[in-house]
């Protein structure tokens, strides 16, 4: 005796995106002493975030707010669009599970990066779409590669992250407003601007907000330090977002992490000194890469991407040699990048812990 499950489901594997410290940590027996692998902000949220959200705590017994409402007129004001155009959701994750079932039926074709975020891809999966993956540029996405392969298999959606994960390189405001430019009649573009507040001026396109082409995220979860609030937003045309409504939980928002969010936004000047932070932390991961005969790729996000030199069975060494020692951190999947570690930006402590393992974990890993 077994539920019938949807031919589709029946047809997935069970998949874990990513496996998280915690589940190490139970399997390893031992806390982490160093929390550097899942891109959080160690640096912690807005104190005023923070007096928000234990304030709120009390009036838990409450569903949040359906419509979001103040969140997304903050937000909108600050995007310079209406509220009509915002969203607002369980983080990108959330948000990008349901647009996938907005728009992906069984067969649909969608486009996207090999070894770019794999979340996007379970989403897709978890509908019956058909993933069609074109290779990096060297360490970048391929904005025109993406665009060529969409007109080939007319594909609904088209999913690219700028800053990106898991490399940590950008374009420019104008390589993707051509890239908007050329979309496919019939597609859509998912701009995932997780990063977006640690990369240089000039990476941030403008974008319509009238504009059917393109849906743009953006995150509380990096810039913000709010992970496990869960808060995230959208920005489309207004019959997308209104789509929206079709499909989601709308009690899925904790009412505390609305709160939260909405105290966080009122504080740039934390946000000022956490991009400073991070930025400190880049050159203190770039030092202990070259201090290790390693080079760390130019990153715009909250980790360092660290070349390992070799190939990927390598690399996957040296990331288990510095696990072992207590430091959580992760690696791309896919060759050749897989050629790499990657490192979140932390506390000094923690990355003290780290600069104290990774020697120890390249010297075992060349045996």
């Amino acid at each position: 005796m077994s539920p019938r499950y949807t031919r589709l489901v029946d047809s997935l594997p069970a998949t874990v995106p990513f496996v998280g410290p915690e589940t190490n940590e139970r399997a390893r027996g031992a806390v982490f002493d160093a929390r550097l692998g899942a891109n959080e902000n160690g640096f912690g949220p807005s104190p005023r975030a923070i007096a928000a959200m234990s304030a709120a705590s009390a009036g838990q017994w409450m569903y949040g707010d359906p419509e979001n409402f103040d969140l997304k007129q903050t937000i909108a004001a600050r995007m310079g669009v209406t509220p009509a155009h915002v969203i607002v959701g369980e983080g990108i994750d959330g948000l990008l599970g349901y647009l996938a079932r907005l728009l992906i039926e069984q067969g649909d074709p969608v486009v996207t990066s090999d070894g770019a975020y794999p979340t996007f891809n379970y989403h897709i999966a978890g509908f019956g779409g058909v993933l069609h993956k074109v290779p990096y540029l060297g360490d970048h996405e391929d904005p025109t590669a993406l665009i060529h392969r969409a007109r080939e298999v007319n594909a609904k959606l088209i999913y690219l992250a700028n800053p990106d994960n898991p490399m940590g390189s950008w374009h420019s405001a104008s390589v993707i407003e051509t890239m908007i430019a050329q979309v496919p009649d019939g597609s859509l573009l998912a701009l995932d601007e997780a990063y977006i507040e640690f990369a240089p001026t000039g990476t941030a396109p403008s974008i319509d907000p009238d504009d059917p082409r393109v849906i743009r995220f953006r995150t509380f979860s990096k810039g913000y330090g709010m992970a496990g609030a869960r808060v995230a937003y959208a920005i489309a045309a207004p019959g997308l977002i209104a789509a929206f409504d079709k499909v989601r939980n709308h009690f899925g928002m904790n009412r505390a992490a609305q709160i939260g969010a909405l105290a966080a936004l009122q504080d740039d000047a934390y946000l000022a000194q956490t991009v400073a932070k991070v930025a400190r932390a880049h050159a203190r991961l770039n030092a202990i890469a070259a201090e290790n005969g390693l080079r760390a790729l130019p990153s715009a996000t909250n980790f360092v991407t660290i070349d390992c030199g070799k190939d990927g069975d390598f690399a996957r060494k040296v990331l288990a040699g510095v696990v072992k020692r207590g430091v959580f951190i992760r690696m791309p999947f896919v060759a050749p990048h897989d050629r790499c570690i990657r490192v979140s930006a932390g506390p000094d402590a923690q990355l003290d812990a780290f600069a104290a393992a990774l020697p120890l974990a390249l010297a075992e890993a060349r045996g």
